[in-house]
């Protein structure tokens, strides 16, 4: 059971830390490991794989509460500010690994805002917000992550659409990769996850403008690492940054040369670049 509260910081500074705690439910954890085709090897105790953190520490409200696109909706009492900009994307992160979380186990997670503005881009106007979150179990800080999320205005029929950077070609490792409509209705459902581009193809359609249904961006992000952790051993940092959408109907290469990896769509455009720091 998630339980959410907010406590505020010492009287120097005024941002708020909003504290979840949550017992790292093994069962969730192997489902996904299942979910990606990998071998269950989870039980009470065990060290959970990088980046699982991701299903946990659910903040559920009521239908009520929500935005069109699903997710909660922006509040100027909550956690993130309502920059007012209707679509909200996760840009990319960073994570910072000390210890390894374990299965079973209470875990508390303590988030704050870091960062927020509003620009004017090319193409309108963006909001930027960092959010920080860090994870204690046992008593002992496991890891620190920057989450950073861009919101920007519906699509206009009539704008140029953004030109995605061309990805490297010159990989020492390449991993083809599929995403079904099923795996992203998963990996939504595992991470509570209600954004609705990733499983109601007409709203991704009609509404935020895309061909078709999107790949999570964390589920992204979650490929990578589990490669990176495959050819460097476990992982000290790990940051990673969207750089074009992928949809459910196109494989994808996961791409590594030294400790750079990044998405390489059907097309060859990148769609997400990372960079990883092993601990040895």
């Amino acid at each position: 059971m998630t339980v959410s509260k907010d406590t505020a910081l010492p009287a120097s500074d005024p941002a708020k830390v909003f504290c979840t705690s949550d017992v790292m439910d093994p069962a969730r954890s192997t489902a996904l490991q299942i979910a990606l085709g990998l071998q269950p090897t989870l039980g009470p105790g065990s060290e959970l794989p990088t980046f699982f953190h991701q299903l946990y520490f659910w903040t559920p409200v009521p239908p009520e509460a929500l935005g069109r696109d699903g997710h909660p909706g922006l509040s100027k009492t909550g956690l993130i500010p309502d920059l007012g900009l209707p679509r909200r994307m996760w840009a990319g992160g960073r994570l910072r690994f000390m210890h390894p979380l374990r299965a079973g186990i209470e875990a508390e997670k303590h988030s704050i805002v870091e960062h927020s503005e509003r620009k004017q881009g090319r193409t309108g106007p963006l909001g930027f917000v960092t959010l920080r979150h860090d994870i204690h179990q046992d008593g002992q800080l496991c890891l620190s992550e920057w989450h950073d999320l861009v919101y920007r205005e519906d699509p206009s029929a009539d704008a140029p659409r953004p030109v995605p950077p061309e990805a490297r070609r010159d990989e020492a490792v390449a991993r083809q990769v599929s995403f079904s409509s099923t795996l992203l209705f998963r990996y939504s459902a595992l991470t509570f996850n209600g954004h609705r581009i990733h499983y109601d193809l007409d709203y991704a359609r009609e509404v935020e403008g895309y061909t078709g249904l999107v790949v999570h961006g964390p589920l992204l992000a979650q490929k990578l690492m589990l490669l990176a952790e495959e050819l460097m051993g476990p992982l000290a940092e790990f940051s990673f940054r969207a750089t074009a959408p992928l949809m459910h109907f196109e494989a994808a290469s996961l791409c590594c040369k030294g400790c750079d990896l990044w998405v390489r769509a059907p097309d060859g455009r990148q769609c997400m670049q990372a960079q990883a720091i092993p601990k040895n």
